[in-house]
């Protein structure tokens, strides 16, 4: 089987997610530096991969494949981990609500708190801009505390599954960015049990936002 590649630089969750899924299954990889600092996505090569300039992208035996939360949907199932996401259409639906939630809503909220005071990107500097984001943000975050508060140990099911990895970096996120937050304790019970997944350990998804 032709070793997966992965590319794209760690400092980006979305890569992350990709690398925390190849942990959980234990996945061979390499990985390459691509992006912020590093080889350009806009060169006409990594465009051929993917037209977006977007990290991360990956080539398996397969082909070629870009967006994140596509890709730890695509290597659960094809390594069947059905635990990280079932075949069975209503669960299958559960993990992956949470997943597209994640992508858009979540994903789109922080965008103005997080570029602006952890990128320091000059074009979300503006402070408006960054206290509409951060209330925003922790608006989307008392969604996450109400699902977490109705007794399952995970967002979607009782089990650890894929939705798990997309919405626990972005409570990392979340963390480690310098806004007020509110107290949501279910969120920071989930994280706990998060971080002490071997395969979380060994990747070490807390030490960057």
């Amino acid at each position: 089987m032709t070793v997966l590649r992965i590319l794209g630089r760690v400092s980006s969750i979305n890569v992350r997610k990709v690398l925390w899924t190849c942990d959980e299954i234990g996945i061979e990889y390499v990985r390459e530096d691509w992006g912020l600092g590093f080889s350009s996505t806009a060169q006409t090569t990594f465009l051929a991969l993917n037209p977006n300039g977007l990290v991360p992208v990956v080539e398996s035996e397969d082909g070629v494949l870009w967006e994140s939360n596509t890709i730890c949907r695509y290597l659960a199932s094809k390594y069947g981990r059905e635990d990280l996401l079932p075949l069975s259409p209503w669960p299958r639906a559960l993990v992956e609500r949470w997943m597209d939630w994640q992508a858009t809503d979540l994903n789109g909220a922080w965008r103005g708190a997080f570029l602006g005071l952890v990128r320091q990107d000059a074009a979300y500097s503006e402070p408006a801009l960054i206290a509409a984001s951060t209330r925003d943000w922790n608006s989307k975050m008392v969604i996450l505390e109400k699902q977490l508060s109705l007794g399952m140990p995970f967002v979607a099911s009782e089990e650890f599954t894929a939705a798990d990895i997309v919405i626990g970096l972005s409570v990392n996120r979340w963390l480690k960015t310098p806004i007020e937050r509110p107290q949501l304790p279910a969120v920071a019970a989930y994280f706990a049990r998060l971080q002490e997944r071997p395969a979380f350990r060994r990747g070490g998804y807390d030490k960057l936002p």
